[in-house]
């Protein structure tokens, strides 16, 4: 069976043969501070370890130094990891929501399969109405570009 930390079984070190404890008033009141001190420091520990917020603001204030300290040695390649993470995230981004899309389009198009003429007829109608927006946003994107450029070989006139 274990004891408590302040007393300890007899013939414990430091105390009387007879006694649980120290039995001189100093030495009580040292054992009360060594243990007030203690105790203040497991509390310090839990509550900087319960205390979320600033483990989470470390963290970041670290990675961020991390960071900062990568960019200072080797400029060029935190800017192409940086575009090259950007660049992935968008390809997933774009293939999730294409995917979506297609997924409904060819719900719609079963189930008309199996009798849902109405359904099918809104499927097709939605599919042409993407593929001629699509078409449209091509063009004007084009048309963007080459008056872009014309205004560039302008300026260089």
């Amino acid at each position: 069976m274990s004891t408590p930390s302040g007393s300890r079984p007899e013939g414990g070190k430091g105390q009387d043969a007879g006694a649980n404890g120290p039995t001189d008033p100093d030495a009580i009141r040292a054992d009360i501070e060594a243990t007030r001190e203690q105790l203040g420091r497991t509390v310090d520990e839990l509550s900087q370890r319960l205390d979320v917020p600033s483990r989470a603001k470390e963290s970041a204030t670290r990675a961020k130094d991390t960071a900062v300290e990568t960019y200072r040695e080797s400029p060029p390649a935190v800017v192409g990891a940086g575009a090259g993470v950007t660049a992935l995230l968008g390809l997933v981004l774009w293939l999730r929501r294409r995917k979506r899309r297609r997924a409904s389009t060819e719900e719609l198009l079963v189930g008309a399969r199996v009798g849902r003429k109405r359904e099918a007829k809104r499927a097709r109608k939605e599919l042409a109405a993407r593929r001629t927006a699509a078409r449209k946003a091509a063009r004007r994107a084009g048309k963007n570009a080459q008056i872009k450029a014309r205004r560039v070989a302008r300026g260089k006139r």
